[in-house]
Formats: C-alpha cells, sequence, structure tokens
C-alpha cells in the first residue's frame, strides 16, 4: 500500500533522552530511517544558511530565529533536497518528539495513500486547530482539509517531491522559522493541506523539554504574545482559499 513511501526521524544522536522515542516511530511508520538534525548552534553546519532579520517577506517576523530553528528549518530543506535528488515521490517527515497512535496513524496513511500526490504537502498536526476552508475527504474519524490558515508546528506531515521542490526553491535565503514560513502560501505557491483526527501527540515534556522553546521574563514574554497576536492578525488577511 505504501510503495515508494519514505519516513524520515528527525533526531539529534546527541539527544539521547528522545533516542527511545525516534526509535519507536521507525519502528510504528514505513520505511522510517533516521535523518540527522542539523545543529543550529554550530556554525560549520549552516555555513551556508541565508539569514535575514525577518524582512524578506510580508508580514515583517518581529523575532530573531533562534539558533534551534535555524537547525530545524535546514533539517527539513535537507530532507526537501532528498525527496529531489533521489526522486521519493512522497515521504513522511516527523521531529523525535511525535507520539503516534499506530492504529489510527495506519489508517490516516490508507486515507492519504491513493490522495496524495508528488504535488501535496499535508500536514498531519499534533494541534487541531485549524479551520477549513473546504473539507476535502473524512473516513475513520479523520478529515483532510484544507485550512483557512495553515497551523504551526512541523512535527509530523506528508510531503510530497514537487511540493519540496518548491518549497527549496523560495528557501535559499530564511528570515523566520519553517512553520511560520510555511503558513505563507502565497510566497512558497504551495498550498498546504490537513489531516486531522490523526491522534497524534507532540511528547517532548516527557523526553527532555523542548529543543527550541525557554522561558523568558516575563515582561518579555508579554512583548512577545503583543508581538505575535499582531503578526498573526496579518496572516489571517492571506486565507487559502482554492483546492489543493
Amino acid at each position: 500500500m505504501h510503495c515508494g513511501m519514505k519516513t524520515f526521524v528527525i533526531h539529534m544522536t546527541a539527544s539521547t533522552a528522545r533516542r527511545p522515542n525516534a526509535e519507536r516511530l521507525c519502528a510504528n511508520l514505513p520505511n522510517a530511517e533516521l535523518f540527522e538534525a542539523v545543529n543550529g548552534k554550530d556554525p560549520a553546519q549552516i555555513a551556508d544558511v541565508q539569514l535575514f532579520p525577518g524582512d524578506l517577506h510580508r508580514p515583517r517576523y518581529p523575532f530573531p530565529l533562534r539558533p534551534a530553528e535555524i537547525g530545524v528549518f535546514e533539517s527539513h530543506r535537507r530532507i526537501w533536497r532528498k525527496l529531489v535528488d533521489e526522486k521519493i515521490d512522497r515521504a513522511i517527515i516527523t521531529e523525535d518528539d511525535l507520539r503516534i497512535d499506530p492504529c489510527q496513524m495506519a489508517n490516516a496513511l490508507a486515507m492519504l495513500d491513493p490522495i496524495a500526490t508528488p504535488d501535496h504537502y499535508i500536514r498531519i498536526p499534533v494541534k487541531q486547530r485549524e479551520d477549513a476552508a473546504l473539507t476535502l475527504a473524512k473516513q475513520n474519524g479523520l478529515r483532510l482539509i484544507l485550512p483557512k490558515v495553515i497551523g504551526l508546528q512541523c512535527v509530523c506531515q506528508m510531503v510530497g517531491r514537487r511540493a519540496a521542490e518548491r518549497l527549496l526553491a523560495v528557501t535559499n535565503q530564511i528570515d523566520r522559522p519553517v512553520d511560520t514560513f510555511l503558513q505563507m502560501h502565497w510566497v512558497t505557491g504551495q498550498p498546504i493541506l490537513s489531516l486531522q483526527g490523526s491522534g497524534n501527540q507532540e511528547v517532548a515534556k516527557e523526553i527532555g523539554g523542548s529543543t527550541i522553546q525557554s522561558s523568558p521574563p516575563l515582561a518579555d514574554k508579554l512583548t512577545r504574545e503583543f508581538k505575535r497576536a499582531a503578526y498573526r492578525r496579518k496572516l489571517y488577511q492571506h486565507p487559502q482559499r482554492s483546492a489543493a
């Protein structure tokens, strides 16, 4: 059923607390392998990344990129490149803090198998927050939608080769995190679908905490929330409207 489907689990070898979860994902997902995450704190690993301070696109991104965010973006780009170079038509890309419900994930993949093409980018998110502009399919408690506003996080997705090609072409320079960039379908030319009801969970707290999040002082936190809300309002002016 998953002929040619590959799975790449993004994992940094140094993150030993996450290793058992990463290996569990490899055991439960089709043709899975660990993919070495890029360390955004290592200048050698991100030497080729062209960074900009949030001003490449509108709306302007109000925060500087953190090393972990740079590493995550570059990790995804390297997998997109692999899809293109090795002519892999479709792949599941996950981060190593994903927990799946094996039964419901099998239902999800069975549902997507006849639908997903090399042109698709389909999020299989852990948070079911997106509102549908269009519902494309329903099956086994799952719902495939075109979300009005694309959700954040890249914990799990199915990515097609031509989608990867499009995304590579517009990310030679980066100025915001990968999930924030993917929301900008009017820049990428890549519609993004979302499969809701997969049972996916994020378990970062259970396996050593997030590699990105930190706890800033309260005043900084409030400032960030204000800026984030302002950014979100601008984003909502660009809903997805048509089918992928």
